[in-house]
């Protein structure tokens, strides 16, 4: 005999206490609905991708504070806006760094979705500088250290970086003309 299926009540429980399977089976019921939220607040695939990732990554983390006092689903709901509207501001402050304030950054972000693309445009040196300083979070001072250069170079190279990257972006080229260091 087949053991009947848990009731969403009792997965939320077993998920509490930190059942996997529970979890799983959690995300399973909800992850379409979630999506599709996160999809029309955010405007994007790949936003509403990362957004619906990090709503069940929160909704895991806090799981143990639901107290049933709500409908799940009414929880459920609050944090995706939450977090869709967090991953579109995310993504909207990361690229008001390094384009001017009179681009469009809807369009910036609607045609330029892969940074990886636009990164691997950048001169070398340029580039490991960016990503490790503006990506990474590491400090000049520990890029130069990493690079073997001065922390005065690794200010230079971001700083060529993010003009070259803004020129990129607001001529809409993606060849630099292989510049390469």
């Amino acid at each position: 005999m087949e053991p009947r299926p848990l009731l969403e009540p009792e997965l939320i429980d077993k998920a509490k206490l930190g059942d996997k399977s529970a979890f799983k089976q959690l995300y399973q019921l909800h992850h379409q609905r979630v999506y599709a939220l996160c999809l029309r607040i955010t405007g994007q695939v790949s936003l509403a991708e990362e957004a619906t990732q990090d709503c069940f990554v929160r909704l895991w983390q806090k799981l143990p504070l639901f107290r049933g006092e709500s409908q799940f689903t009414t929880w459920l709901h609050s944090l995706s806006v939450n977090q869709a509207l967090s991953c579109l501001k995310k993504h909207r402050s990361f690229w008001s760094r390094f384009v001017s304030s009179d681009t469009d950054l809807q369009s910036v972000s609607d045609e330029y979705e892969d940074l990886d693309k636009i990164l691997l445009k950048l001169p070398e040196r340029a580039r490991i500088v960016f990503v490790l300083h503006a990506l990474e979070g590491y400090k000049h001072e520990e890029v130069a250290q990493l690079m073997g250069i001065a922390p005065g170079t690794s200010k230079a190279q971001y700083h060529r970086a993010q003009k070259l990257l803004e020129a990129l972006i607001e001529q809409g080229q993606v060849d630099i003309g292989g510049r390469n260091e």
